[in-house]
């Protein structure tokens, strides 16, 4: 937060609500003559009321609330609470319904002391056997939720005081606090409503209200909520708008306030040219734009098919083109602020035609290859036409396959493209292991691309034991994974991009976590 947000704050809230926030940053917002604090004037002081109108592209899948795709972070920001927060700029874990803890010498276990004063939106307090609820849930294959193998990796629960949970793991989980920063805690007596969207109810700042599938989703302000005061709003409308364009012509005529994922990065520039208007960079929630190839493919089975494609396709064109500079080419998935982060292997594949040409005359040449995109993402539409114009240079026919976003996603889950597809992967920004172990495009044991690698399971592995998630040693088995990532290369990175949103700067305050999840608590409209 700036020192304004923290003097307002503190003044309204009080020094422990101030530590608890304290890893939410609120938005940058970047206008054409000037630089403001979350959408308008920044001496604005909070107005208690109004309706936030948000326009999103997809409708929520209830049964995937867990896996952080489509609208669900969304959601989940507004209706779920975490234990901890991590803050936007490092992975230091910051309290939120865990007010402190204690991390075992050895890894192998956590002592947490929770908060006493939360309620979830039914009336039910908050205790310790709803801890252990939520990571049992979060482990069930049911949910299909990305560090599942983690929380699968709790062997023990004691939650014979309410307000305190002491874990234990079978090894050392050096990702451990990645896990308590994103698995919700879901409430035991709605579970099974929750999967049908029946009911959706945690312990956040709004309660879930309505949802009209394909058209609206309305939540409302938890009059109970434990952060004194908060939040300000008294509603948030989701409008599901699945064109660009439209979102833009929805934000322009004032039909909403807000977009995060609707409207491209040319129409967001544009837009910051207009002071009724403002760009929000979602800085420390870095997203990964890649080819994945599925190796079980003819074609694709051969490495050096794929070294080929990643010698052809043009990073740059594609960050500054596409994703209007607001990022930086790559090889591996790691951000700049990782500790993973390493340029020399970072360059590996660079943009070398003549190099790829080369390599592509060592093996027979491909059939046309499918590449699918989300038909919902125009900036994956954008990505797969160069990538398309850059393949066929080298002799490589693609044919493009817009699929349905719902359907993309299943199909990215379920490892059922038959070629190539383009899409982004988020939790490079995390502790590097939860990539590996998690991530449905990187999971060493079970992924997207169908790659099977004993090497490189434990290059996986060694990385996620170890006790800490940084360090020497940490860095030391990162370059060991970067280096199978490079060999194997089932996944062609192109880039890391900054997600970005538009905003009216009637919106103040707007706040986000490092999973992309909205965060209205201290937004207002004025």
């Amino acid at each position: 937060m700036h020192n304004l947000d923290r003097r307002r704050f503190l003044r309204s809230s009080g020094l422990a609500a101030l530590a608890i926030f304290g890893g939410g940053a609120l938005a940058a917002c970047t206008s054409a003559v000037n630089q403001q604090n979350g959408g308008g004037d920044e001496n604005a002081q909070p107005v208690r009321g109004g309706t936030l109108k948000y326009g999103v592209l997809v409708d929520l899948v209830p049964a995937n609330i867990l896996t952080n795709t489509g609208t669900t972070p969304y959601v989940v920001g507004l209706v779920f609470e975490t234990l901890v927060r991590y803050p936007h700029d490092k992975l230091e874990p910051q309290p939120l319904l865990a007010k402190k803890w204690t991390l075992a010498p050895d890894g192998q276990s956590i002592t947490l002391e929770l908060r006493d004063d939360v309620k979830f939106h039914s009336g039910r307090a908050f205790t310790s056997k709803d801890v252990e609820f939520s990571l049992r849930t979060y482990a069930d294959p049911k949910w299909s939720a990305q560090l599942k193998s983690t929380a699968a990796a709790i062997t023990g629960f004691d939650t014979t005081d309410p307000h305190k949970i002491t874990l234990t793991f079978a090894h050392p989980l050096g990702n451990i606090f990645d896990l308590l920063d994103t698995a919700p805690i879901l409430d035991s007596e709605s579970i099974e409503q929750l999967g049908s969207g029946e009911k959706i109810i945690g312990t956040g700042p709004f309660r879930f209200v309505q949802r009209v599938p394909n058209s609206q989703l309305v939540f409302e302000r938890n009059p109970a909520y434990w952060v004194p005061e908060r939040p300000y709003l008294d509603r948030v409308e989701f409008t599901i708008i699945p064109d660009n364009n439209a979102q833009l012509n929805a934000l322009k005529s004032g039909q909403i306030h807000f977009a995060a994922d609707g409207i491209t990065y040319r129409d967001i520039e544009n837009l910051a040219k207009n002071d009724a208007y403002c760009a929000i960079t979602f800085e420390g929630s870095e997203l990964q734009v890649y080819v994945g190839a599925n190796v079980q493919n003819p074609a694709l089975s051969d490495v050096r098919l794929r070294q080929a494609i990643a010698y052809a396709i043009d990073r740059e064109r594609i960050i500054n083109e596409v994703f209007r500079g607001s990022g930086y080419p790559a090889n591996l998935p790691w951000p700049k602020t990782s500790p993973a982060f390493d340029e020399t292997r970072n360059t590996r594949y660079a943009r070398d035609t003549a190099k790829a040409n080369q390599v592509l005359a060592q093996v027979p040449k491909p059939p046309k290859l499918p590449l699918a995109f989300s038909s919902n993402v125009a900036t994956h539409e954008a990505s797969a036409q160069i990538v398309q114009a850059n393949l066929a240079e080298i002799g490589i026919e693609v044919e493009l396959v817009p699929t349905e976003s719902a359907t993309f996603v299943k199909q990215l889950i379920g490892a059922q493209f038959p070629g190539l597809w383009i899409t982004d992967h988020s939790w490079a920004q995390f502790v590097p292991s939860t990539l590996t172990v998690s991530a449905y495009p990187f999971n060493a044991r079970k992924n997207a691309s169908k790659y099977e690698s004993p090497a490189y399971v434990a290059a996986a592995d060694a990385a996620w034991k170890l006790p800490q998630g940084t360090g020497p040693d940490a860095v030391r088995a990162y370059q060991a994974v970067s280096d199978q990532l490079l060999d194997g290369l089932f996944l062609i990175e192109i880039g890391v991009r900054f997600p970005q949103g538009a905003a009216t700067r009637k919106l103040h305050d707007l706040g986000w976590t490092k999973r992309r999840e909205i965060q209205l608590t201290e937004a207002f409209l004025a």
